[in-house]
């Protein structure tokens, strides 16, 4: 079965990362110009890497929209990223990950070794994992089958 780690090789390793103090408007900003779903809230430590707080996805920014007028500039991220992270490891199958991710209701997810951060994966990654997969071992079964 497919670790993350594999998965990470394919897609690369960057992670688009928020401070605390960034509003929702640049998350937005964010999430727009780089077609993605969430961002990581981090403080940056130059002796120690980033710090991982929180998260914010688009869920998030529609929750505050529905709750409140206020402007996106006038949030914080850190007022509304979810703090109760759920992560991973680099080692763990993705098969596991898909369970953790359906469980806990969420979309992406952290990936820590050691407690540094090393990636983020989406349901959508492991996803198109495990079709790849299927496709790699369907192949195989057509050609031993025909021959």
């Amino acid at each position: 079965m497919t670790a993350l780690r594999e998965i990470l090789v394919k897609k690369g390793t960057h992670v688009y990362t928020v401070a605390p103090d960034a509003t929702l408007q640049d998350v937005v900003d964010e999430l727009v110009q780089h077609n993605i779903g969430a961002v990581l809230v981090c403080l940056r430590d130059p002796a120690g890497g980033e710090k991982v707080l929180g998260i914010v996805s688009e869920r998030d920014v529609l929750r505050r929209c529905a709750v409140s007028d206020r402007p996106l500039r006038d949030w914080k991220a850190e007022e509304v990223m979810s703090r109760n992270l759920v992560t991973a490891c680099p080692d763990d199958s993705v098969g596991d990950v898909l369970k953790t991710m359906t469980v806990n209701r969420i979309r992406h997810l952290p990936v820590l070794q050691e407690g540094k951060l090393v990636g983020i994966v989406s349901i959508g990654d492991l996803v198109k994992s495990q079709l790849d997969e299927l496709a790699v071992e369907n192949r195989f079964m057509k050609d031993y089958i025909q021959s």
